[in-house]
C-alpha cells in the first residue's frame, strides 16, 4: 500500500551512521590521549578510519536523498540553509576565542614577555612575503567560487566546471604554501603565548581550508555527474558560504596576527 505524506518535511530513515560516528569519535579522542602520552598512534588511526568511513557513507546517503529520492523539498532546503548559517555562526565564535586570546596578550604584554609584542626572542614572519601571497590566493579563490555560483545559476556547465577547478587548485596551493611557512618558522607552538596563539589560530584556519577544499572537490565531482540544477544546488551553495567564511577569517588573521602583530 502506497503511503502519502501530508507534510513537506523529511522524516529521516533509520541510519547506523550516528552510532558508528560516535564510536569513531570516542576511539579517536581516546587514541589522541594514547598518542600524546605513550606515542602510540594505532588507536587514533583506527578512530580516524571509522570516522572517514562514516562520513563518506552518511554523506552518500544524504546526496541520494536530496538528488535521487526527492526528499529535499523547498521546506527542507530552507531548514538546511538555516542549519548551515547557524553552523557558520558557531565557527565565527570559535575563531573569536583565538582572536580574544591574541589581543588579550598583545595589547598589554606582561613582564614575562619583556613588556613588548612580539615577545623578546620571537622572529616573526614578514607579512609582505608568503602571508601576502596567500591572501591574494584566497581572495582570488573567493572570486572564482562566486563565478562558479553565477555560472551554475545561468546553466553554464562548462564555466562552472572551470571556475570550480580553479578554486580547488587555489585552495590546495594555499595549503602547500602554509605548510612551507610552518617548516620555515623560527618559533614553535611552545614558544610563549605568541607561538601558542599563532599556531592555534593559523593552524585551525588551515584545517578549515583543507575541509573547505574537500567540500569543493566533492561539489566538483557532483557537478560532473549532473547532480546540480540552476534551482536545486544547496550542496554547492553551502560549500561556497563556507569558503567565503574561510576567506574572511584569513583577512582578519592577516591584518591582526601577521601585519599588526609583527
Amino acid at each position: 500500500m502506497k503511503s502519502h505524506n501530508n507534510h513537506p518535511y523529511h522524516l529521516v530513515d533509520y541510519s547506523p551512521w550516528p552510532i558508528t560516528g560516535s564510536i569513531g569519535a570516542m576511539t579517536m579522542t581516546s587514541g589522541m590521549v594514547l598518542w600524546f602520552h605513550k606515542n602510540e598512534m594505532y588507536l587514533f588511526q583506527l578512530g580516524m578510519l571509522i570516522n572517514l568511513l562514516t562520513m563518506y557513507q552518511w554523506w552518500r546517503d544524504i546526496v541520494r536523498e536530496g538528488t535521487f529520492q526527492g526528499k529535499h523539498t523547498m521546506k527542507v532546503v530552507d531548514g538546511l540553509k538555516l542549519g548551515m548559517i547557524l553552523f557558520i555562526i558557531s565557527e565565527v565564535f570559535f575563531f573569536i576565542s583565538f582572536f580574544w586570546g591574541f589581543f588579550h596578550s598583545s595589547l598589554a604584554p606582561t613582564v614575562e614577555l619583556g613588556m613588548t609584542w612580539p615577545p623578546q626572542g620571537i622572529k616573526t614572519f614578514n607579512p609582505m612575503e608568503i602571508p601576502l601571497l596567500n591572501t591574494m590566493i584566497l581572495l582570488s579563490s573567493g572570486i572564482s567560487v562566486t563565478w562558479a555560483h553565477h555560472s551554475l545559476m545561468n546553466n553554464s556547465h562548462n564555466q562552472t566546471k572551470i571556475s570550480l577547478m580553479i578554486t580547488v587548485i587555489l585552495g590546495i596551493l594555499f595549503t602547500i604554501l602554509q605548510g612551507f611557512e610552518y617548516l620555515e618558522a623560527n618559533f614553535c607552538i611552545s614558544d610563549s603565548i605568541y607561538g601558542s596563539t599563532f599556531f592555534m589560530a593559523t593552524g585551525f584556519h588551515g584545517l578549515h581550508v583543507i575541509i573547505g577544499t574537500t567540500f569543493l572537490i566533492t561539489c566538483l565531482m557532483r557537478h560532473m555527474m549532473f547532480h546540480f540544477s540552476k534551482t536545486h544546488h544547496f550542496g554547492f551553495e553551502a560549500a561556497a558560504w563556507y569558503w567565503h567564511f574561510v576567506d574572511v577569517v584569513w583577512l582578519f588573521l592577516y591584518i591582526s596576527i601577521y601585519w599588526w602583530g609583527s
